[in-house]
């Protein structure tokens, strides 16, 4: 089975005990394929890989291909992708100007269409987006990953968090942001089965933080320890562990807020596998 997956700390802690064989695999052997969310975003459209990472957003056009995993997400709980800017600078500032996005197809692009409605953008690789910013080649920038944490080291300044808008917008969901999804030709037998090793692998890699941890700061791109388990801490809990009908209802209302604002031209019926 190959897993794809982001090569970023919180998803190499999140498989940590199955990359390492620390728990039984009922007789499934994996081949971890590392590449980056845009990337599997766009494998996804071809049904490329058996199980995936991919953004919410993404869903949308493979829900024919694939069904959610209830476990795996990475949920924004009044917290998440944001713009930032060089100089600060409000949100009506931002409208009519060019911001440098991680992708198109991600769960932040759709987020902040949904927050700005139409804006110019350019599409730059995740990593290269603050020193963009920092440099002036870019007006703002929508930071994914550890750019959240980090962009104050640059001296970048916030103009919105749109896991807190999505929060505050919802009456306390969390933002959706990526999934694992299992291809659906699999079959009920083996995504059932899928399902309780990758969530046995989560489960584990919680229970003993500090080695999965350790193995995680391999893919950790230069940042200190208690930054990186500040950004797994994020991204890897309870709402990874299993969505819960709270999860589940914030990845449709997403998908329809999309549908509703035309940024989807589909309606996107949700499946869940658990």
């Amino acid at each position: 089975m190959r897993l794809g997956h982001s090569p970023d700390s919180d998803d190499a802690f999140m498989f940590y005990a199955l990359a390492e064989h620390k728990i039984p695999s009922e007789g499934l052997d994996f081949e971890h394929v590392l590449r980056d969310i845009q990337t599997l975003n766009e494998w996804a459209r071809e049904g490329a890989l058996e199980i995936t990472a991919i953004s919410v957003h993404a869903y949308a056009y493979v829900a024919d291909k694939y069904a959610i995993l209830t476990h795996g997400a990475s949920m924004g709980d009044n917290y998440g992708p944001m713009v930032v800017t060089r100089a600060p600078a409000s949100v009506e500032w931002l409208r009519g100007k060019r911001i440098a996005v991680p992708g198109t197809m991600t769960s932040a692009f759709l987020a902040l269409r949904l927050f700005l409605g139409d804006f110019d953008y350019d599409v730059l690789p995740f990593d290269q987006i603050m020193e963009a910013v920092q440099s002036g080649q870019a007006e703002a920038g929508l930071l994914i990953h550890e750019g959240q944490l980090t962009h104050g080291q640059l001296g970048l300044h916030k103009v919105v968090d749109l896991g807190e808008w999505w929060y505050q917008e919802t009456a306390g969901l969390p933002l959706p942001l990526g999934v694992n999804a299992v291809r659906r030709d699999l079959g009920p037998e083996t995504m059932a089965a899928l399902s309780r090793v990758l969530k046995a692998s989560i489960a584990y890699g919680l229970a003993h933080r500090t080695e999965a941890l350790a193995h995680a700061m391999q893919y950790a791109r230069g940042l200190e320890t208690a930054t990186a388990d500040q950004f797994v801490g994020m991204y890897v809990n309870d709402w990874t562990l299993d969505l819960g009908p709270r999860g589940e209802e914030s990845i449709r209302l997403f998908l329809q807020r999309a549908c509703e604002h035309g940024v989807i031209d589909r309606e996107v019926p949700v499946d869940f596998v658990s």
